[in-house]
């Protein structure tokens, strides 16, 4: 009898330890699923913050604070460097500790880690310690993970994650760090193009205009503003003539008056820029097209009429031609696609075509 009594306890030992390992795979195999739930939720916040109508360094904070949030982060800091200098791009840690934070590649345990592109990981044993790139501060933070960041095997700057607790990361998941660490990177990668535009962006030396880089950055955010709004491309269409047969001087001339005369008639909300030479743009900004028609056909008599001369020769004047062409833009839409459209339009249009015309 006391035979059969422990062979029962055995079995159901045996029983109770399986199914302790099923219950344990299943809470693993939850916890991957809610990881990857997380991760996919992250992702899509990051994209959701790239396409904001917002600025390069706005993006990269939003970025931070969504790591921040979503994986109760302590402090996350984004450093990257800008070309000439170390920038702390995003960081929820208060700013009289960035100057130790944006030195952090001179540090030599983090060379280390720039150098073969592996993440170093760094903690005290008790609350009276300091880290070791830690100059002034003693309290805030007791453990931290440095990542360094590349892009296309360039390095650009780092990610260091920190908290307030010793060993706090001693059993991190970091195969979810590497996630998003990557998309720190693919966000860097994305808004770079913008930062690119944003920095090349040039102010015409006649009109005072911006160049056709700024439809891309600053301009697109306000007019994304608004769900549609009207993108007309306009020319004039006798500047050339004018240059050659007057003079070079006269035909700048032109182009101030005109350029002078619609930033005295159009909104402060519409982007009104020199898109090139003769050429020029401006994005209605919430507004439809049928609403813009008559205010074009009207500022187009009005400037056909206008008689232009230099100071020095008021004598010698010309009257301005146009060709102007309209269309609609949608947000979230290729702006360049549309701008495209109406170059081509007014590149193959007959030199003597002088209408406003819809496409």
């Amino acid at each position: 009898m006391p035979i059969a009594i422990v062979v029962v306890l055995i079995i159901v030992i045996i029983g109770l330890i399986i199914y302790n390992l099923m219950i344990h795979k299943k809470i693993q195999t939850f916890r991957n699923v809610n990881q990857k739930i997380t991760n996919l939720s992250v992702v899509q916040d990051f994209i959701n913050a790239i396409g904001e109508t917002s600025s390069v360094d706005d993006k990269i904070t939003k970025i931070n604070d969504i790591l921040i949030e979503k994986y109760e982060i302590k402090y996350s800091t984004i450093v990257v460097f800008d070309g000439a200098d170390y920038v702390v791009k995003a960081s929820n840690v208060d700013k009289r500790h960035w100057d130790a934070l944006r030195t952090l590649h001179d540090i030599d345990m983090f060379k280390d880690s720039i150098t073969t592109a592996i993440p170093k990981y760094v903690t005290v044993n008790n609350e009276r310690e300091r880290l070791p790139y830690q100059k002034m501060e003693f309290g805030r933070a007791k453990s931290a993970i440095f990542f360094p960041l590349y892009i296309d095997n360039v390095y650009i700057g780092y990610w260091i994650m920190e908290s307030g607790t010793p060993h706090d990361f001693d059993n991190v998941d970091t195969t979810v760090l590497e996630v998003i660490k990557d998309n720190i990177v693919s966000v860097l990668k994305t808004v770079v193009h913008q930062k690119t535009l944003e920095s090349i962006v040039r102010t015409d030396l006649f009109t005072g205009l911006y160049s056709e880089e700024y439809l891309y950055g600053a301009g697109k955010r306000i007019i994304d503003q608004y769900t549609t709004s009207t993108i007309c491309m306009f020319r004039i269409t006798n500047l050339e003539e004018i240059n050659k047969k007057y003079s070079r001087e006269l035909g700048n001339e032109v182009v101030i008056q005109i350029s002078k005369y619609i930033r005295q008639n159009i909104s402060n909300q519409y982007v009104f820029i020199r898109y090139m030479g003769p050429k020029f743009v401006i994005a209605f900004s919430g507004v439809e097209v049928d609403a813009v028609s008559d205010f074009i056909n009207d500022i187009k008599a009005t400037m056909e009429n206008m008689e232009i001369s230099l100071e020095d020769d008021s004598e010698q004047t010309i009257k301005p031609k146009f060709n102007f062409v309209l269309s609609t833009y949608y947000k979230g839409t290729a702006l360049e696609e549309v701008l495209k459209k109406l170059e081509e339009y007014l590149d193959k249009a007959e030199k003597s075509e002088n209408e406003v015309t819809n496409i």
